[in-house]
């Protein structure tokens, strides 16, 4: 086949087409290179076309109609919130919610004035009892919470943190899902904070991997294994949170929110979607925060396992690290980098438009992989020297 051939200044012949250009001809074709390239390419194809499309991020905050006539009572656990609780507490009194709605703060021994502002803001607030053995803070906060609700008989209890704002609708909307699907638990994704460099560089990113570790058309599906739910927004039926043993059966979990759905769903039905309206205010001033909340419960959620560790971080690498690696060994391997970069990027621009970023972002997943990688590694590090995560001023997860 006839083409258009010019020399390089290096003096090589190239053909525009019809042929391969013959300075790549002349580049060795490295094995451990070729097989980097073509395990990164086959992990891209599954999670684009055969993990639950769980890149197509869209905003399921608006309410499937109007929900009927249904009593909730909000029950938030709080420890040193001082920051945010009234933001939370007011947001969920100036619900659009025409039914009965009560909030209940649980001070889990704070500090600071958490409990005076949540009770400014209209909270019924319970003074927490001390942590016994066995629980995590937040659950033993939450598991007090829900038996004085239980007590006035909801029709759903909505589970929330002390740090999110909800929009008007919020309670509106996970309901309206809830009666229309028949779901035990109705959990939103909030939108997270992306106001400094830290923030856009690493937040959408988390969701963008907890999207993938639970992708929420698989969690739907009654026929699938994958249960997950987002803890600062959970929506769920007091017989549901009954029927698996109440908070107690999940006592001792730090990544609670998962493993409440997990129990709900061995009984009934739930789902998880995302909400650009409701928000999370909290902050997180630069890496080290970041870095901080999740070297808490990485180690955890891999249970604890070397060998598990060791085959997230090649994962993490093979994944996200490999298209760079290939770029700059040049040749055909350049090739193939760059198209497992673009597809990459490609997948998470969705979730970047969601949080109303620049898709340029998407070009920095591989560091973000890789600020991801070494806090996990830090959660491991932690774990076995018997220093575990600390938050609020509490130890989790010690050896």
């Amino acid at each position: 086949m006839l083409g258009l051939v010019f020399k390089t200044s290096e003096g090589h012949s190239v053909s525009l087409v019809g042929s391969t250009p013959t300075s790549f001809r002349q580049v060795p074709l490295n094995p451990i290179l070729l097989t980097i390239g073509v395990a990164s390419a086959a992990i891209w194809i599954y999670l684009l076309l055969f993990r639950g499309a769980f890149w197509r991020v869209r905003d399921d905050s608006p309410p499937l109609g109007t929900p009927p006539h249904r009593r909730i009572c909000v029950v938030i656990p709080a420890r040193n919130e001082a920051d945010t609780i009234e933001r939370t507490v007011r947001s969920l009194k100036q619900q659009a919610w025409p039914s009965d709605l009560r909030v209940l703060v649980v001070d889990d021994q704070s500090d600071d004035s958490t409990a005076a502002l949540a009770g400014a803001a209209g909270a019924e607030v319970i003074t927490g009892e001390p942590l016994p053995p066995g629980w995590t803070g937040k659950l033993w906060a939450v598991a007090q919470g829900v038996e004085r609700a239980l007590a006035d008989s909801p029709d759903y209890l909505l589970l929330t943190d002390g740090d999110i704002e909800h929009a008007p609708d919020s309670i509106a909307s996970l309901v309206s899902r809830a009666e229309a699907w028949k779901l035990d638990l109705a959990s939103f994704m909030v939108r997270l904070r992306t106001d400094n460099f830290a923030e856009r560089l690493l937040l959408p990113a988390f969701v963008f991997f907890f999207l993938k570790l639970y992708p929420p058309r698989w969690i739907s599906q009654s026929g699938s294994r994958t249960a997950g739910a987002a803890g600062g927004c959970i929506l769920i039926r007091p017989a549901a949170l009954l029927r698996i043993g109440g908070i107690a059966a999940i006592r001792g979990h730090l990544i609670d929110d998962c493993a409440l759905a997990r129990e709900v769903k061995h009984r009934g039905r739930i789902w998880m979607g995302l909400t650009s309206t409701t928000r999370s205010v909290r902050v997180y001033d630069g890496f080290a925060d970041v870095r901080s909340m999740v070297s808490r419960t990485a180690f955890t959620q891999l249970r604890h396992s070397t060998i598990l560790l060791a085959g997230t971080v090649a994962g993490l690498a093979l994944t996200y690290l490999a298209a760079p690696v290939l770029v700059l060994a040049g040749g055909w391997p350049s090739l193939l980098g760059i198209a497992i970069w673009g597809g990459m990027s490609a997948s998470y621009i969705p979730t970047l438009l969601f949080y109303r970023l620049s898709p340029l972002w998407a070009l920095l997943l591989p560091l973000t992989a890789s600020f991801y990688a070494v806090a996990t590694l830090e959660s491991a590090i932690r774990y076995w020297r018997g220093a575990g995560g600390v938050w609020k001023g509490r130890v989790q997860d010690a050896r």
